[in-house]
């Protein structure tokens, strides 16, 4: 009998936690500053949500760490569903910082929905003698050392790609690390450094305005929502790609009605051909979930991959 009252109680807790959420502004953090593919991706998802959901989504930018300072505010959240984190997976700072995580990667999140999925781009400051992969893998070689390779944060999918394209290419930069993409491309624009792998949207701007040179995309056949710059078969580098995805995090312990109120609210926005055309304008495709339990298997059986990549790379925090 107190089973059946528990198990009554439950459920009319669960399904009053549904019937409130939204109470107020959704906070939706990530672990990057503004100007990256990220922020775009947030802010473009957050301004479809709120129409969804009928209240404001605040994008909120926590930068630093490997995504961590975000990871672990959301960790901590109160689990009710107003404060969600928009990330990659979380295999990657576990991987990075195995021992000094605040949180456990693996237990602390609720999957909501993978949001889109995009690839990165090479692209090299104009006083680089490079033209194509091939003219700037041979320079490289002939001038090790010289090269400075800015990264938008350690873990982050344009470090993967660059130490990747590394070893794929039997080449070696001067990685600086950088806060996110916007300030890693900036370094560039400005002759600090002088290449760079940026996701898409980072990037994009000022490669059709002919300040960056893009030598490469991280896909074996390019990409079509990326037209016109060689993927890595094309380019010389077949045995290169380097992809990645945003995805919808909650904290755990948030209630399964609210995860899919959250999951209808961002698999509606991302249904829209509008907010679909924004996303692909910047070389990414959206890609919602089917449903929270989908995007959590699915983040379940990449993890141990992520990890096992991110070792065998090096990658990590200094």
């Amino acid at each position: 009998m107190r089973t059946l009252l528990f198990a009554l109680s439950l459920a009319a807790t669960t399904l009053a936690s549904a019937q409130s959420f939204p109470a107020g502004p959704v906070r939706m953090m990530i672990g990057y500053p503004p100007g990256g593919s990220a922020d775009f991706t947030a802010r473009v998802l957050a301004e479809g949500m709120a129409k969804e959901l009928g209240v404001a989504v605040l994008v909120e930018n926590k930068p630093g760490a490997g995504t961590t300072i975000a990871s672990d505010a959301v960790a901590k959240a109160r689990p009710d569903g107003q404060t969600v984190l928009l990330n990659w997976h979380q295999a990657i700072p576990k991987a990075l910082l195995q021992g000094k995580l605040a949180y456990d990667p693996e237990r602390a999140f609720v999957p909501v929905s993978r949001v889109a999925t995009g690839t990165t781009v090479l692209v090299v400051h104009g006083s680089v003698p490079a033209n194509s992969l091939g003219e700037l893998v041979a320079y490289a070689k002939a001038n090790p050392g010289k090269l400075n390779a800015a990264s938008g944060g350690h873990g982050s999918a344009p470090h993967l790609a660059l130490v990747a394209f590394e070893a794929a290419a039997g080449v070696k930069f001067t990685i600086i690390q950088y806060k996110g993409g916007g300030p890693a491309a900036q370094s560039v624009l400005a002759g600090d450094t002088q290449l760079l792998f940026a996701t898409s949207p980072t990037v994009m701007g000022f490669i059709k305005a002919g300040r960056l040179k893009p030598l490469v995309v991280a896909m074996r056949k390019g990409s079509p929502a990326i037209p016109g710059i060689p993927g890595s078969v094309q380019a010389g580098v077949p045995q290169f790609e380097s992809t990645f995805w945003f995805g919808l995090f909650a904290p755990a312990g948030t209630p399964a009605a609210v995860v899919q109120r959250l999951h209808q609210a961002a698999s509606a926005a991302l249904g829209k051909s509008e907010l679909r055309a924004k996303i692909e304008s910047q070389g990414m495709d959206a890609t919602p979930s089917a449903s929270p339990e989908a995007f959590a298997a699915e983040v379940a059986a990449e993890g141990p991959q992520l990890e096992r990549l991110v070792r065998s790379l090096g990658a990590k925090v200094e």
